[in-house]
């Protein structure tokens, strides 16, 4: 696994207003299936890196940067959180996979409920991990307030410049999700994240994409109601801290009941020591995601 290459294939897929950029982690052997999986907000597609390296060529991976990220920080507009759905549907119809198992993080969680929900011919499987569950705000905080909680420190990542790749190195490895867990995926991934020529590098987000996309994680009807209205098999694995590894995740058996989940029909459990982030990074998160992803998964031989 040490050996496993930081540098998946790209490939791109036309969607309406440009081409969406693919990376793909290929399978080792003929007949293996296939596995989406959609980053968050402010990501994009080497995310998943950790993941697939313990998948280790057991299915074919695909992981796009949603549009206003990374390689596809060009197409353009609109965004919002059923556009991209659409595109996830692009994307398996282009490459002929369907019908596949899909995985989200974060946004990209309520991104892939909704792409069941709206192309339900193509989605066999769905795993929700730390996304795609709404619930009530508590009494007396208002939309905007809680949209800028959870985007603030995000919004500001995007407004600032860097004179080179080591200072955005620096400013990740700052970051108290990470907790000296930085790894060589880690560390691949930021720095895909950066466009532009120093002394002034940049995220490759883009802020129209990140603002829509962020309001209708809090405020769409169509995205919160997706988790529950889906006809495949699902399950959400939550993390036990936030986003800035405070003890408060976005999830816990409060909100989760909140929410009105049928957790007979999406069973829902915790990622024990993990944040928002490590959940998909770290060891831990990343290993459970992989098992069950791999949990109908014939094995080699």
């Amino acid at each position: 696994m040490s050996q496993f290459p930081l540098k998946p294939e790209e490939s791109t897929v036309p969607v309406p207003g440009g081409d969406l950029a693919v990376l793909r982690w290929p399978a080792d052997r003929p007949g293996a299936p296939t596995v989406v999986a959609v980053h968050g907000i402010t990501a994009n597609g080497l995310a998943w890196y950790e993941v697939a390296r313990r998948l280790a060529g057991r299915v074919t991976l695909l992981a796009p940067d949603l549009r206003g990220r990374g390689a596809s920080r060009s197409v353009a507009g609109p965004y919002g959180l059923a556009r991209h759905a659409d595109d996830v549907a692009a994307l398996i119809t282009g490459l002929g996979a369907g019908p596949v198992t899909v995985v989200g993080h974060s946004m990209g969680a309520w991104v892939t409920a909704l792409a069941a929900v709206r192309h339900p011919g193509l989605v066999r499987r769905v795993l929700l991990v730390d996304g795609a569950l709404s619930f009530p705000l508590p009494e007396g905080v208002r939309e905007e307030d809680a949209l800028a909680g959870v985007l603030g420190p995000a919004l500001a990542r995007l407004s600032m410049t860097f004179p080179d790749r080591a200072a955005y190195r620096e400013f990740w490895q700052r970051h108290p999700a990470f907790g000296g867990g930085w790894s060589d995926g880690v560390d691949a991934y930021t720095q895909r994240d950066l466009v532009g020529a120093e002394p002034e590098l940049r995220s490759s987000c883009v802020l129209e994409a990140v603002q829509t996309d962020g309001a209708q994680v809090l405020l769409d009807g169509e995205a919160a109601g997706a988790v529950h209205r889906l006809s495949c098999p699902a399950e959400l694995l939550w993390a036990e801290r936030g986003l800035l590894d405070e003890p408060q995740g976005l999830y816990d058996r409060q909100r989760i009941g909140l929410s009105g989940l049928d957790r007979e029909r999406v069973p829902a459990s915790p990622v024990p020591d993990t944040n928002h982030y490590s959940i998909l990074w770290g060891e831990a998160g990343a290993e459970l995601i992989a098992r069950k992803l791999l949990a109908d998964v014939p094995a080699a031989g």
